[in-house]
């Protein structure tokens, strides 16, 4: 059992282990980490092992969400601040994100924990003050629970279509043997604590003779990053690395390289492609008739 566990423990930090960047990241960190919300979903790019797992299975860049708790010094509640003191060690005023994590479960972190990562900011429309604290307490009463990983390989299978898979390998989502939740992942944990106040992400919408329109909400362990950005009921928001608000349009500003290199990915810079020069000397194409001799222009034929 206990070599059990070391193998395990060892295949997750080869799965989660992040190298470090080799750009630097497209936005702006000082100016985000003052104008986040508690309530608002980050969207997180991942360079791990497990987020290019994540990256291919889903079809998007967004391999991991998190969500924005706020400092422990800003809550009320005598209950989620002895939760905090109890799950984190973490100071009063630090920027906290709850976020579930392979082989580590349902944690908090410091924000900076993302600094170097590229981030992207889905922030609730229209929610109101009281209804994001109670997200926040849904979220936060969930700290400790186990990363589900059936639940990620079953997603996985989900998403996967049958023509690839037999049927009888699909996914098994909705035949628990208990029915009780045993954890979750990133996304389904925050997809839960939206749908505790009816909050939409991604509902179903069906005709409906009386009302005209009835939704229905959707299955939160079927969530991946992504249907944050795609939701209409969540608010994009970006901090680009220089701020396109100050006088004068800010792409006139940008320090582009004075070289004619370009970005090939993986941190390749390269030249341009020259162009061969034209040249008219081509020879002539046998298909093409010979010209007859013409006599020079202001000359005179003799009779």
């Amino acid at each position: 059992m206990r070599f059990y566990r070391y193998i395990k423990n060892k295949l997750y930090r080869w799965l989660i282990y992040e190298p470090p960047p080799i750009e630097l990241m497209p936005f702006d960190f000082s100016r985000l980490k003052y104008e986040i919300r508690p309530g608002d979903v980050l969207l997180i790019e991942g360079r791990s092992r497990v987020s290019s797992v994540i990256r291919t299975i889903t079809q998007s860049s967004w391999t991991h969400a998190a969500l924005y708790i706020g400092r422990p010094v800003d809550f009320e509640d005598e209950e989620i601040v002895e939760i905090l003191r109890q799950q984190a060690d973490a100071k009063e005023k630090t920027r906290l994100i709850l976020e579930g994590l392979l082989g580590k479960g349902t944690l908090v972190a410091p924000l900076t924990a993302y600094r170097d990562h590229h981030m992207r900011i889905c922030r609730p429309i229209g929610i109101t003050h009281d209804d994001i604290q109670l997200v926040l307490k849904y979220a936060i009463k969930a700290l400790g629970q186990p990363y589900n990983v059936r639940q990620l390989l079953d997603l996985a299978r989900f998403l996967l279509p049958w023509t690839i898979l037999p049927r009888r390998w699909g996914s098994s989502l909705f035949r628990t043997s208990s029915g009780e939740p045993e954890g979750g992942v990133c996304s389904s944990l925050i997809a839960e604590a939206f749908s505790s106040v009816r909050f939409p992400i991604r509902p179903f919408a069906k005709a409906d003779k009386e009302q005209g329109l009835e939704l229905f909400p959707r299955n939160p362990q079927l969530f991946v990053p992504k249907d944050f950005d795609f939701s209409p009921y969540f608010e994009i928001i970006k901090y680009p690395l220089f701020n396109p608000d100050e006088p004068l349009p800010y792409y006139q500003r940008l320090p582009w390289a004075k070289s004619d290199l370009s970005y090939q990915d993986h941190g390749v810079l390269s030249e341009p492609k020259k162009k061969s020069k034209k040249t008219n000397d081509h020879p002539p194409s046998p298909h093409t008739p010979p010209k007859k001799d013409e006599p020079p222009e202001n000359s005179t034929v003799e009779k």
